[in-house]
């Protein structure tokens, strides 16, 4: 049986949300390139703060049994 590949917020790798850490996960990368990135988005667009609090809204945390 496979089993569908969903995003959430990560539960264990958070620095503060757990947006960034979610996305590493699902993606098998490393957060620290993700807020890197996260990171000069902001610097190089600046919506990068308003992008990541509407991910935190719409991001459900990881389920108890996800990992």
């Amino acid at each position: 049986m496979h089993q569908e590949k969903k995003l959430y917020k990560s539960l264990s790798n958070r620095m503060l949300w757990g947006v960034c850490g979610g996305i590493a996960e699902y993606f098998e990368l490393d957060p620290t390139i993700v807020r890197l990135a996260w990171v000069l988005f902001t610097i190089l667009g600046g919506s990068g703060i308003l992008a990541y609090i509407i991910a935190a809204l719409l991001m459900h945390d990881a389920p108890a049994d996800f990992y």
